[in-house]
């Protein structure tokens, strides 16, 4: 076997894992093709489990765009994810016939367990997002880097300290399924590491390079401290090429669920900025309009129907460009040399253009209308006012043991969904913290805040 390249034989391993005792066990893998009871395969129980999770129903309320939006037909984060979910279950089994046109797949799976696979990372993919998005992500990683907070995070370890003082929510996503959900510190949602592998768009931790100015110089990551061991065992079992200290080539399968994002967001954030008047119909078709028949489509008078027809028969032409990328740099992408940011940065220039037309459109007319802005600048202080209200309790926690602390450090700390726990360490008491505030919907948390800071008292 090459060595010098990932074989998908490792790289759809239905395995799984489960933390017991302080220890990383691997579970019985299983053929996807062998099906529980006659309905399911692996890569469907994956999904089930996702789409079943508490954190997967919070994204309900949760931004995509327009924070506490009050237009119905306006996208938040969850129906965001299941129309990338279905448009990287697309890509997945298309690139999955190409492979096994080409002699790629392995005995025993099917197109169709590619696109499974896709589309559990793209259900899971933003699952670890905070109240606010990245607005709140900013707020987060802003408290932490406050030199008026350093002395609390004297205790922390160099690489402990970068994890709190940078939000992340690819991160949180992959803290989610693999400790939080389900089995609860025993592994999490324990899925495949297949879908944990297409997941993974960052396979690298915050300090896996030099650090300048408490920042990761990669800016973006996936994997905390906590969840180190996890994934160092996922990427053995799928045979990720080791690049370097904590760090690792992507699965090739999460190039697919990154174009699928990148797909839906560029062109649904200008159909949502339609929906609520702050875009006029004739751009979003101007722009959209060059790739289809637009002709046939206006006999469709109503608006919203037109914009539907048209922004479906585009993704169609998206994911055609997208999957025969794939195919292009197949050998690239299995030896983690892919020589791109992206799989849409190489697609059909005129795809490629319509994209990052439509992302330069948004960013000019759509992120920074003012009904966006205003809500975005009131994260902040929202943010700021619960992290005020319970890091120095947890800093007073660990620092005394969990004795001798006053009624209001208590009383606060009572709103953990965790308790903290005598013994346990500074950064695991502010990881619970995060993870309680990181897991709030936009409502609860603006909710919470106002509460708490006695305004909402009567």
């Amino acid at each position: 076997m090459d060595s010098s390249r990932m074989q998908w034989q490792q790289l759809l391993s239905t395995r799984r894992f489960k933390l017991k005792d302080g220890q990383i066990t691997p579970g019985k893998a299983s053929a996807s093709s062998d099906i529980e009871s006659g309905l399911r395969t692996d890569f469907h129980i994956d999904h089930d489990r996702v789409v079943f999770s508490s954190a997967f129903r919070r994204l309900g309320r949760k931004t995509q765009v327009h924070p506490l939006a009050v237009n119905d037909h306006t996208h938040n984060r969850l129906t965001h994810s299941v129309e990338v979910a279905s448009v990287g279950r697309s890509l997945g089994n298309r690139v999955g016939m190409m492979l096994r046109a080409g002699g790629h797949l392995p005995a025993g799976f099917t197109p169709f367990d590619i696109g499974s696979v896709v589309q559990v990372a793209c259900l899971a993919h933003d699952i670890g997002n905070p109240p606010f998005g990245h607005t709140g992500e900013d707020a987060l990683r802003d408290w932490f880097r406050d030199p008026a907070h350093a002395r609390y995070l004297a205790g922390l370890t160099a690489a402990e300290k970068l994890d709190v003082q940078t939000y992340e929510g690819n991160a949180h996503g992959l803290r989610m399924v693999a400790t939080l959900e389900m089995y609860h510190g025993e592994g999490g949602m324990r899925l495949t590491a297949a879908s944990i592998g297409a997941l993974i768009k960052y396979p690298w931790t915050a300090d896996a390079e030099p650090v300048a100015e408490g920042r990761a110089r990669r800016g973006k990551f996936n994997i905390y401290q906590a969840e180190l061991p996890y994934f160092e065992a996922v990427a053995a079992e799928l045979g990720l090429l080791r690049k370097g200290r904590h760090q690792w080539a992507r699965h090739p399968l999460s190039y697919l669920m990154e174009a699928a994002d990148d797909i839906c967001y560029a062109i649904l954030d200008l159909e949502d900025a339609v929906e609520m008047g702050i875009l006029d119909v004739r751009v979003f078709e101007a722009l959209l309009g060059p790739f289809v028949e637009l002709d046939k489509l206006m006999a469709i008078r109503d608006d919203r129907q037109r914009c539907a027809a048209l922004r479906g028969m585009v993704i169609g032409h998206c994911v055609s460009a997208v999957a025969d990328t794939f195919m292009r740099h197949h050998d690239a992408l299995l030896a983690g040399e892919f020589p791109a940011k992206d799989l849409v940065a190489l697609v059909d220039p005129a795809i490629s253009k319509l994209l990052n037309d439509a992302k330069e459109l948004a960013s000019q007319r759509v992120y920074r209308h003012r009904s966006k802005v205003v809500k975005e600048v009131a994260a902040y202080p929202c943010l700021r006012l619960l992290l005020d209200a319970l890091i120095p309790d947890a800093h007073a926690f660990v620092e005394r043991g969990g004795r001798d602390l006053t009624t209001r450090e208590k009383t606060q700390l009572a709103l953990l969904e965790r308790p903290l726990q005598p013994g346990e360490s500074q950064y695991c008491a502010y990881m619970k913290v995060l993870d309680y505030i990181g897991g709030m919907t936009d409502n609860f948390a603006a909710t919470l805040a106002r509460e708490i800071s006695g305004v909402g008292i009567l």
